[in-house]
């Protein structure tokens, strides 16, 4: 069989013997029980030697800030609120350089890699303080990390569209220069509604995605999602729009939840949780009984509607700490949201790969003949036992290529 990497001794899920992976130009073209392979045939392709690692599909990371990353050093947390992480975040972009924001983000970006990402959106802000500084420099990362991880790259005015002149005309700025989807947030604009009426009229003219900030609190009398549904419809961008946080469907009555669920479904708007960040803002004042404000995926995903959990903030006043770990993330979701079960576990695993890949509408994504062969690997037998465990990955391929390798960990017991 015709292959230019071979993929040896690799566990895949649901499966109890070791299998072969055959790797041509960067897809999958066949998979064969390991006994029955003559892996001395193979003399003119590279061998990969999974060592009965599970080989699952490279993960995928739907919604996270290169541009603003590892600065939390460099500010002075009081009432650590959503409110004061923006006020000090405007003020630290007024020192952003090209460099400092390449550096930044290349530290993230290989903690990512290196936790078994493949795929990745970054939401970067376009404003007239930083100007286009941040976009080009993460740009630059996204060429120069190509052959590790996938990255896409979304514009949008962290600090309001029509309170802020000049954001909008950096915007097109942006797309001209090769944005690939256009973000929003609502809640921090003048008018909420006239910023996502504006945002889906200027995706239209460039043909590109949406993915708003949305909802972020606890208070579910007032909600800004249904009408980012409306001209969802209105603009026949079903399948097109993601909304991220959206913490307030946490407060929403079982019934009421349902009734939404459907119509997100229906309008093909898709939803990111992003447990750290939402855990860390939310629910501040309460001194009792604190609400987890994470928003419901379980109930969520049953109705139809596409989900993913990612990470948002590593090191900043968003959220002051991370690894920029998938995994860890999924295991965190799993506690706030009470999941147990192994099949539960996989569908958290699910949100940060398979459900995240649907979201982003990866082309040829997965485990199997004709996928790309973007795969990570890990010394675990199934991927909810990835989930609960919090496994750190061992090795990850993109495109048949290996990216890196983690070396296991030796006790030294006393002789």
């Amino acid at each position: 069989m015709q292959a230019d990497t071979v993929v040896i001794n690799c566990r895949l899920e649901g499966q109890s013997t070791l299998s072969c992976a055959f790797i041509r130009e960067g897809y999958f073209t066949a998979f064969e029980p390991q006994n029955e392979t003559d892996v001395s045939s193979f003399s003119a392709a590279t061998v990969i030697d999974a060592q009965g690692q599970l080989m699952l599909p490279g993960l995928v990371e739907t919604h996270v800030h290169l541009d603003k990353a590892c600065t939390v050093s460099r500010c002075r947390l009081q009432h650590s609120t959503l409110q004061e992480a923006i006020e000090q975040t405007s003020q630290l972009k007024k020192s952003f350089t090209y460099q400092d924001v390449y550096q930044r983000g290349k530290r993230v970006l290989e903690k990512a890699i290196t936790q078994g990402t493949s795929y990745m959106r970054t939401h970067v802000e376009i404003d007239p303080v930083v100007g286009l500084t941040g976009f080009e420099a993460i740009k630059q990362l996204k060429q120069d990390y190509a052959w590790a991880l996938s990255l896409e790259l979304c514009v949008f005015p962290q600090e309001g569209l029509h309170n802020n002149p000049g954001t909008y005309e950096l915007l097109v700025q942006a797309l001209e220069q090769g944005a690939d989807l256009l973000g929003g947030c609502p809640y921090t604009d003048s008018d909420p509604e006239q910023q996502v009426r504006t945002l889906f009229s200027l995706a239209t003219q460039y043909d590109v995605d949406l993915d708003f900030h949305l909802d972020f609190d606890l208070d579910s009398s007032t909600m800004t999602l249904p009408y980012v549904m409306e001209m969802t419809r209105e603009f026949g961008y079903q399948g097109r729009v993601t909304v991220g946080h959206v913490t307030k469907l946490s407060a929403v009555k079982p019934a009421e939840l349902q009734e939404l669920a459907q119509e997100m479904a229906q309008a093909g708007v898709r939803l990111t949780a992003l447990p750290s960040t939402d855990l860390f803002l939310n629910g501040r004042e309460f001194d009792h009984l604190v609400p987890r404000g994470v928003a419901p995926l379980l109930p969520l995903s049953k109705q139809g509607v596409c989900c993913s959990i990612s990470t948002n903030n590593v090191e900043n006043p968003f959220t002051p700490y991370g690894d920029a770990s998938q995994v860890r993330q999924a295991n965190l979701y799993a506690n706030v949201a009470q999941l147990a079960t192994p099949a539960e576990l996989s569908q958290c695993f699910e949100w940060i790969s398979g459900d995240s890949a649907k979201l982003m509408k990866l082309q040829h994504y997965g485990i199997g003949v004709g996928k790309v062969a973007d795969a990570v690997f890990f010394d675990a037998l199934s991927q909810a036992d990835v989930v609960a465990t919090v496994q750190a990955p061992v090795m990850a391929i993109k495109r048949g290529r290996i990216t890196f390798t983690r070396p296991q960990v030796n006790l030294h017991h006393p002789l």
